[in-house]
């Protein structure tokens, strides 16, 4: 969090932004930065014992746990910092968004963000032109698509099959601020955000 705000006091910013709990395996994470939250009051979950399942895994199991029912369908996860790294680690972590596919889950990268589109169900992704795109892609995960359809991008879709080892719809570029989507498999979303320099005028 520091690093995003560079021209403050880094004590005070962690201060600020304060996890409510901290979950995971414990394998990376110095024991002073542990310290330090819990004597802010943050919750420490070491799931160690659980070495099945990635961190992210953990820690979104733990936030659907604790949300009311009726919240559920409302819920919407932001994960930063997903993407880039380790390729194993992006694999595992949009696995997860295919092991909890009834929750929105929207991994984040400096450069795009991910989230899965689950089969049979129209969707429509609005796109705010001056935070992410234009460049897009939508990609089978799980098995094959049969038929995706959109309207929207520049070379749209039409009862297309997309595979891998055939076609993916990648470099695709998003037209304007809506961007409709339906096929008969799961299918990854993906956009480029635009650096702060990218939408100044």
């Amino acid at each position: 969090m520091p690093g995003l705000f560079p021209h403050e006091d880094a004590v005070a910013v962690r201060n600020r932004y304060k996890p409510d709990v901290i979950k995971g395996d414990m394998d990376s994470v110095r024991t002073d930065v542990v310290d330090f939250y819990i004597k802010l009051g943050t919750k420490v979950v070491d799931a160690s014992h659980d070495q099945d399942t990635t961190d992210l895994h953990k820690c979104v199991s733990f936030i659907c746990d604790f949300t009311p029912d009726l919240e559920k369908s409302k819920l919407c996860i932001l994960v930063a910092g997903a993407l880039g790294g380790r390729f194993d680690h992006e694999v595992g972590n949009i696995n997860v968004l295919c092991r909890f596919k009834d929750t929105r889950i929207i991994l984040i990268s400096d450069d795009c963000l991910i989230h899965l589109l689950p089969k049979a169900q129209n969707h429509e992704i609005h796109v705010l032109s001056s935070v992410v795109g234009p460049h897009c892609g939508l990609i089978p995960i799980g098995m094959p698509s049969r038929s995706t359809t959109t309207t929207g991008l520049q070379w749209d879709l039409s009862d297309t099959e997309m595979k891998f080892g055939g076609l993916v719809s990648t470099s695709n570029i998003a037209k304007g601020e809506t961007v409709t989507v339906h096929s008969d498999s799961d299918l990854l979303w993906t956009i480029s955000i635009k650096k702060s320099q990218d939408s100044s005028p």
